[in-house]
C-alpha cells in the first residue's frame, strides 16, 4: 500500500493535482475562518464578563454567524470538489484497468471475479479517500500551523505545550496505520477469494446440479464467508481501539494546556480574553490531526484497491514496453528496415504466415511450455495442431495472435514482424475459441459482429455453411450464449468467423476445437466451410474427421 498520497494516483491525473491544490487553498480560508471563530468569541465573552452589559453583543453575534456561514460553505466546497476529483480518478482507473485486461487477455494472475470486484467495489471505496481523508490530511497540515502561530503570539507556554504535544498523534497514527494496512490487505485477499469462489460456483452452477454437488459446495461458502466476516470484525476492532487512543491522547493534550492556563489565570499571569483565546484554539489545532487516523480507516480500503489497480495497469504498460524492446533488440531485423516495414500500417493480406523459433515458458514454471517451435501456414493450406492437453496447443495460438508475447522467436506474416503493428494484423485474424463470446443479442447480430452491415443473405449464406441452415437468424441469444446448445454456440461462432473471411477482410482462420459437441455430418459441413474459405487456417483438434481434412497435421507438445 503507498504512503498517506499515493503519488501515482497524483501524476496520473489532473484531477488529483487540482483537488490537492484547491483544498489548500479552501484549507487556508477554513484555518482563517477558525482563528476569527475564536477571537470574536474571546472578545464576546470577556467583554460580557468585563462590564457585564449585552447591549454591544449584536456586532459579535452577526460575525460569529457569518463565520459559522463560511465554514458551513467551505465544507460544501470540500464534499463538492472530492466528489468531482473522486469520479474523475474512478472513471479513468476503470478505463485503464479495462484496457490493461484488454492488452493481455489470457493472463492468468488476475481472475475475472477478481477484476469486477476491483472495479466496481473495491474502487468505489476511493469515495472515501477523496470526501474524507485527503481534506482532513491537507487540514492537518494547513491548520495546526495557523493556530500555532497564532497561540504563539499570545502565550509562548501554551504554544509549546502544543508543539511538544502534537507530533505524538502522528506518531500513534503511523503505529495504528501500520497494523491496519497490514489487516486491510488481508481482508482485500479474503474478500478477493470469497468473490473468486462465488464466481466459480455460479459459473459452474449448471454442471454441479447434473452430477448432484451443488449442495456439496454449500459448506465451503459458508467457511470462506465466514473467514471474510471475521477479517471484517478485525478491521472494525481496530478502527474502533485506534479512534479511542487518538481522542485520549488529544484530551490528555488539551487538557495539560487547559490547567496551565487555569493556573496562571487564578495567579492573575494571564488575562480572560487571552485564555479563552488560547482555550478555544487548542482544541483545534489537535482536531484535524486526530481526524486523519479516523478518516484513514474510511480510505484504506479505497488505497488497496486503488494500489492492486495501478499495479495491474501498470504491469500491463511494462510488458508492453519490455515487448517492444524485445522486438527492437532481438528480433533479428536490422536497424535500417527495407523501405515501407517498419512504417507498414497495415500488413499485406494474404501472405505466408511463419512462426520462427517460438519459445515461452510461463512464470515459476520448471520448463518451457512452447520450445523452439517452428511453422508456417501458407495462405489457403489448412493445418491442424494436435498433441497431449497443456501441451502448449492454445499458447502457440495466443502467440499466433499476439496476445502473449514469446521470450524468444517471433511471428511473421508476408515476411514482416506482427509485433510491429499488432492490431493491424490481428484485424486481418478470424477467431473461433473453445467458449466463443455470445452477447445478449439475436442470432443474427452476432454474426454480424464478424463484418458489420452485412446483408440478411450474407448471414444466411454463412451460418448454412456452418451447418446451421435449421438455426433462426432473428432467434434470441441470452447472456453468456444462454438458449443456444454447445453445438449451436460452435455453428453460430463459425459463421462469425466465416463472414470474417468471406466478407470482412480477414485472411487467416484459427480455431481451437471448433467441432468438440458438433455430430458427424455438422463436423463435415465445417471442415468443408474452412476448405472452401481460400483462407489459410489453424486448427487445434482432436477429432479424427478434422485431422484427416487438413492439409498437414503438426504435433504439439509431444514427439514431432
Amino acid at each position: 500500500m503507498a504512503g498517506p498520497i499515493d503519488a501515482r494516483l497524483v501524476r496520473r491525473g489532473r484531477a488529483t493535482r487540482f483537488f490537492l491544490v484547491a483544498l489548500a487553498v479552501v484549507g487556508a480560508v477554513q484555518a482563517g475562518a477558525i482563528v476569527a471563530q475564536a477571537q470574536l468569541l474571546a472578545d464576546a465573552i470577556s467583554h460580557v464578563f468585563a462590564t457585564h452589559d449585552l447591549n454591544g453583543m449584536r456586532g459579535w453575534t452577526l460575525g460569529l454567524a457569518g463565520v459559522f456561514l463560511l465554514r458551513a460553505a467551505l465544507g460544501w466546497l470540500h464534499q463538492t470538489l472530492a466528489h468531482h476529483a473522486s469520479a474523475a480518478v474512478k472513471a479513468g482507473l476503470r478505463r485503464d484497468l479495462a484496457a490493461a485486461r484488454l492488452s493481455r487477455p489470457l493472463d492468468a494472475s488476475v481472475s475475472s471475479s477478481t477484476l469486477v470486484t476491483l472495479a466496481t467495489q473495491g474502487l468505489d471505496a476511493l469515495d472515501g479517500y477523496y470526501s474524507k481523508y485527503l481534506p482532513q490530511l491537507v487540514l492537518a497540515v494547513v491548520v495546526p500551523l495557523v493556530v500555532g502561530v497564532m497561540v504563539l503570539r499570545q502565550d509562548t507556554a501554551s504554544a509549546v505545550i502544543i508543539a511538544v504535544t502534537l507530533p505524538l498523534i502522528p506518531v500513534f497514527m503511523a503505529l495504528i496505520g501500520w497494523t491496519t494496512e497490514q489487516q486491510v490487505e488481508r481482508r482485500w485477499k479474503v474478500q478477493t477469494r470469497l468473490a473468486n469462489h462465488f464466481a466459480d460456483l455460479v459459473a459452474g452452477l449448471a454442471t454441479l446440479q447434473v452430477f448432484g454437488r451443488a449442495r456439496g459446495q454449500l459448506e465451503g461458502l459458508r467457511i470462506t464467508e465466514g473467514r471474510n466476516r471475521d477479517e471484517t470484525m478485525r478491521t472494525l476492532r481496530i478502527s474502533f481501539l485506534s479512534s479511542f487512543a487518538l481522542e485520549l491522547l488529544a484530551t490528555l493534550s488539551v487538557a495539560l494546556v487547559a490547567v496551565t492556563v487555569g493556573f496562571r489565570v487564578v495567579f492573575a499571569q494571564m488575562d480572560l480574553r487571552t485564555a479563552l483565546f488560547v482555550l478555544i484554539l487548542a482544541p483545534e489545532a489537535y482536531l484535524p490531526v486526530r481526524q486523519v487516523g479516523t478518516h484513514y480507516h474510511d480510505a484504506a480500503d479505497g488505497m488497496a484497491a486503488a494500489d492492486q489497480a495501478l499495479g495491474i495497469i501498470e504491469a500491463s504498460r511494462m510488458d508492453s514496453a519490455g515487448r517492444s524492446g524485445a522486438d527492437d533488440q532481438g528480433s533479428g531485423v536490422p536497424e535500417t528496415a527495407p523501405p515501407g516495414r517498419a512504417s507498414r500500417s497495415v500488413l499485406p493480406s494474404p501472405g505466408q504466415v511463419t512462426l520462427e523459433g517460438i519459445r515461452l515458458t510461463w512464470p515459476g514454471a520448471p520448463a518451457p511450455v512452447l520450445d523452439d517451435v517452428d511453422l508456417t501456414i501458407a495462405p489457403g493450406e489448412v493445418v491442424a495442431l494436435q498433441g497431449p492437453s497443456g501441451g502448449g496447443k492454445s499458447t502457440l495460438l495466443a502467440v499466433l495472435m499476439g496476445f502473449l508475447a514469446p521470450d524468444s522467436g517471433r511471428v511473421l506474416h508476408a515476411g514482416a514482424d506482427t509485433a510491429e503493428d499488432p492490431e493491424a494484423w490481428r484485424a486481418g485474424l478470424a477467431w473461433v475459441g473453445q467458449q466463443p463470446g455470445m452477447p445478449e443479442a439475436t442470432i443474427a447480430a452476432n454474426i454480424e459482429m464478424g463484418c458489420p452491415g452485412a446483408s440478411r443473405e450474407r448471414l444466411r449464406e454463412v451460418l448454412d455453411l456452418a451447418g446451421g441452415a435449421e438455426l433462426d437468424l432473428d432467434r434470441p441469444v441470452g447472456d453468456e450464449a444462454e438458449g443456444l446448445s454447445a453445438g449451436e454456440l460452435r455453428r453460430v461462432a463459425t459463421a462469425r468467423a466465416l463472414l470474417r473471411i468471406r466478407h470482412g477482410g480477414a485472411h487467416l482462420l484459427v480455431m481451437d476445437e471448433p467441432t468438440a459437441g458438433l455430430d458427424a455430418a455438422a463436423e463435415a459441413a465445417v471442415i468443408d466451410a474452412v476448405r472452401a474459405s481460400g483462407a489459410g487456417a489453424v486448427i487445434v483438434s482432436h477429432r479424427p474427421a478434422v485431422l484427416a481434412g487438413a492439409d498437414r497435421v503438426v504435433t504439439i507438445g509431444g514427439v514431432r
